[in-house]
Parts: structure tokens; sequence; C-alpha cells
């Protein structure tokens, strides 16, 4: 009889500071199940306390993984556009309580003139998806799905719910930004953000760094029998249907849609929640005034979201961690989850900031079991 093959230990790179420990094996522990590329970083007050990688870039595991290695984080992508939005209500161009219709009018047809900036951000504008057919690629051209979702009622009163906008929260969000800031988010980003901190995270990647791009591993779309309860969560989910491998193409690389195709590492998502966790400020470069970050965080809305159907609380475009579920121990953590498994927060009590990705994709919209393993090995650390 032949011998079965022996498994060969991955090999972890990068490092953790003394009493992280734990960290690191709950990282070492996910690859021996179903983690094909990753990385995660933790830092606090600008100190790096973990800082680990290893695996694949690539299906055929051919390719290293690489500190460097950027990813498509989904909707990790969301948390990193409200910011950028906060620091546009920290330097008074907009304004969490106002009408969405006061910069955008357009945006005011059709049962939409009482929708504020705030409600939009924390998915309570009722246009969680499109009635319109369309398909992934739609999405690239921003001003086209926006001129879609203007022409539509809300599917439900704005204000009464949250309905998460899984994918229309970019082109809506852009649509205002661009008219409040005469730029779009990705730019902004750039030149505000991810320059400053030298994070790596981009939203419209540029040719330049398509090589550093890990290969995302999907799913089987077709094994998962999606039963949805309500319209909202039918249209928000199933128009476009999923199809995670739509990130390995160079059209949806290079587009900018603030809600689903963010590329970023680890270490640039930790840099930019590290920064939130020490008050807005990290390394002399400061993104917001305590007072914005305040309100950027507040509780806007808590309840059963009817696209998740599960308890949600929402700041202004923030998942709060009100539950305690996602995010640790602290209520007061906030950050952003994306499709397949990629997060980033800040804790401010423990005053981190955390990113983790992957590039083996979970079918949840909300984390997985490898992230959780690792939140739960942080919170072990002291």
């Amino acid at each position: 009889m032949a011998n079965s093959p022996v498994a060969v230990p991955i090999e972890i790179h990068g490092h953790t500071e003394a009493g992280f420990e734990p960290v690191r094996l709950a990282f070492e522990q996910n690859f021996s199940r179903e983690e094909v590329g990753a990385s995660i970083v933790v830092i606090r007050e600008g100190r790096t306390l973990v800082d680990l990688w290893a695996g694949y870039a690539d299906r055929a595991r051919t390719m290293p993984w690489r500190r460097e290695s950027l990813v498509n984080v989904w909707s990790t992508t969301k948390g990193i556009a409200s910011l950028c939005c906060a620091m546009l209500v920290d330097r008074g161009e907009l304004d969490y309580d106002e009408a969405v219709a006061h910069y955008w009018p357009e945006f005011g047809a059709h049962g939409k003139r009482n929708v504020t900036v705030a409600m939009l951000l924390s998915h309570q504008a009722g246009l969680s998806g499109l009635r319109e057919p369309v398909d992934w690629l739609d999405f690239c051209d921003g001003e086209r799905i926006n001129e879609l979702l203007l022409a539509q009622e809300p599917l439900f009163e704005p204000g009464s719910a949250s309905g998460y906008h899984a994918t229309t929260f970019g082109p809506l969000v852009d649509g205002l930004f661009r008219r409040v800031a005469g730029r779009s988010i990705g730019s902004f980003l750039d030149d505000e953000v991810a320059g400053p901190l030298a994070a790596d995270f981009f939203i419209g990647l540029p040719e330049s760094e398509e090589h550093r791009v890990a290969e995302m591993i999907g799913y089987d779309t077709g094994a998962m029998s999606i039963k949805f309860v309500n319209d909202v969560q039918r249209l928000a989910l199933g128009n476009p249907k999923a199809d995670p491998e739509i990130s390995n193409l160079r059209a949806w690389r290079a587009a900018e849609i603030p809600s689903v195709n963010g590329q970023a590492t680890a270490a640039g998502i930790a840099k930019i929640y590290g920064a939130l966790a020490n008050g807005g400020e990290l390394d002399g470069t400061r993104l917001l005034s305590p007072d914005t970050l305040v309100k950027a965080t507040a509780l806007r809305h808590e309840g059963v979201d009817r696209v998740f159907m599960l308890p949600f609380g929402w700041g202004a475009g923030f998942i709060r961690n009100v539950h305690k579920v996602l995010y640790g121990p602290n209520p007061h953590a906030f950050g952003h989850t994306g499709y397949g498994g990629s997060y980033g927060f800040a804790d401010p009590e423990r005053r981190i900031g955390v990113g983790y990705v992957m590039n083996k994709m979970g079918a949840s919209l909300i984390g997985d079991t490898r992230g959780a393993n690792l939140i739960r090995a942080l919170y072990s650390c002291h």
C-alpha cells in the first residue's frame, strides 16, 4: 500500500511581540484548515504588535504570498470610504444631518428628498439594490448605476430600518462625494489618507500595481441555495448573482467602486484603523479630529437589518460592535468586514487597529471562522 502524502507545515513569516504568540498560533492553525494565502497586522499607537503573512498568492500555489500582496477586500472597502466622507465632515464640507439632495439635487427625486447623509451611510436610504437587472461589470460605471438608482423609489421608507446596501453603497456614496469634493473617493484616498500614512489601500488600482495582487479563490456558488426572505434582500444580494471571482478581472480592479473593490494589504488596513483607534492620528498624520471621529462612529441605527436579517449597529458607514460579535469584547470597537472574510477595525479602548486579508474566500458576507479565531486569540493577549 502506498504511503499517504505527508502534509508540509506552512512557513509563517513576520513577527509578533512578546505576549502575542497566541495570534501566531491561531494564524498557523488557519492554514491547517482552509487558508491559502493570508496576512494579519495589529498596530497600537504606531507600534506594530503583530505582522504575519504566509501561503500562496495563486490558486495553483506556485507564487509565494508576500507582505506586500494586495487583495480585493470587498466590503472592507466601505469602512475606508466612510472615513473619507468623515474627513469632509471634519473640514466643514459635508454634514451628516443634511439631506443628500442639498449637495446632489437629482438625488431627491422619487421619494428620496429627506434622505440624509447619515441615512445613506448607515444603509437606511432604501436603495439596497436595483430593480433593473444588472451584472457585476455594470458597477464599473458608477454614474450609469446612479442614473438607475436615482430613477427608482426606495425599497423601504428611508430612516425606518437598515437594509445593507451591499454594492449600491459604492456608486451612491462616491456620487455624493464627487459633488462635494470635486474628485472621487479613490483619488482622495490616494492623496489624503494612503499617501500620507504610507498605507497600501487603493480604490481604483493603477496598472503598475497589478503584479502585487493575489488571485482570489472563490467557492462553488452553484452549491449554494439562497432563499431570499424579502425583496430588499433579493435585490441587494441577488442582482447581480454572486460571482466571487469577478475580482480577478483587470477591469474590475481598475474601476472605482467604494463598496466592494478596494485592493489592500493587511498592513495598509491596520495603519488606517490604527490612526482611528488613536484618536484620529498616527505617526504625525492626523486624519480626523476627535470630535468628528465621535460623530462618524456614533450609533445611527440599531436593529435587525433587512438584508442580513441579523441585529446590526451602524455608525456613519462603520459597523459598530454593539453586540460584541464581530470585533472582540469592546462594544465601542468599529470597522467593516468584507465578503469572503477580510476585515479591518479599530478598538479605541485597546487603541489597536487590525487588518486581516486572505485570498481563499468563504461564503459569508460578514466574516468566517478564520478571522474570528484570530480575533479571539488577539483578545486573549495582554
